[in-house]
């Protein structure tokens, strides 16, 4: 029986790194935006012996989701895993600075689309399937309103998800991986220097055994 892992996120950063790592145990189901970073990483799947579908759309196109979700239980059944990386990355400003646009984007991919995903994803999952989130604790910090409240409010509804399933599964984990050279990061820290941070592949590579579980 093929096992089916949806990664959401997976063109680049650590979401392309795990779907990567994912295969070839799993197939994998790859959605993202850039088609471009998706044709790369099935590249990289093939060249290894994996295989994987590119889904490359929008998370916050409810329509897109929903079809996704239908297109690959009548294809395959249940998803053994669910491991959502996609997040919305604003620009950096005081509080009371923070532009309405920016904020309304930075909600509607990191929150409001994580709570349709799980709503859809979460029916998508075999009762002993796995969802895996990415915490990155930024709420409080100064010149992170946006991106630190909208980071916190889904990490919430995993937690929340995660109590409520406990006994039934699915199982939801939530986990803090460390500091990687990814596109958020350097939008956030674009003058650090980035050689003491962990390399993508390898941070994968450690946190496989908490996301397959």
């Amino acid at each position: 029986m093929t096992k089916i892992a949806l990664v959401t996120g997976a063109s680049r950063g650590l979401g392309a790194a795990l779907a990567e790592a994912l295969a070839p145990e799993y197939h994998v189901v790859a959605v993202a935006r850039t088609v471009g970073g998706l044709e790369e990483l099935d590249d990289r799947i093939k060249a290894k012996g994996g295989a994987a579908t590119l889904a490359p759309i929008d998370i916050t196109d409810e329509g897109a989701v929903a079809h996704l979700c239908r297109s690959v239980h009548d294809r395959w059944g249940p998803a053994a895993l669910w491991v959502h990386t996609a997040v919305h990355a604003p620009p950096l400003s005081p509080a009371p600075h923070a532009a309405a646009k920016d904020f309304d984007k930075t909600f509607a991919v990191t929150v409001t689309a994580t709570q349709r995903l799980i709503r859809m994803v979460g029916a998508l999952l075999a009762a002993d399937g796995r969802a895996v989130f990415f915490d990155d604790p930024r709420a409080g910090q100064k010149f992170f309103s946006v991106y630190g409240a909208a980071k916190a409010a889904q990490i919430a509804l995993a937690h929340s998800w995660a109590a409520e399933t406990e006994r039934t599964g699915p199982k939801v984990a939530i986990l803090t991986p460390a500091p990687m050279p990814t596109a958020v990061r350097a939008r956030f820290f674009p003058g650090e220097d980035r050689g003491p941070l962990a390399d993508p592949g390898t941070e994968a590579r450690r946190l496989l055994p908490d996301i397959t579980g």
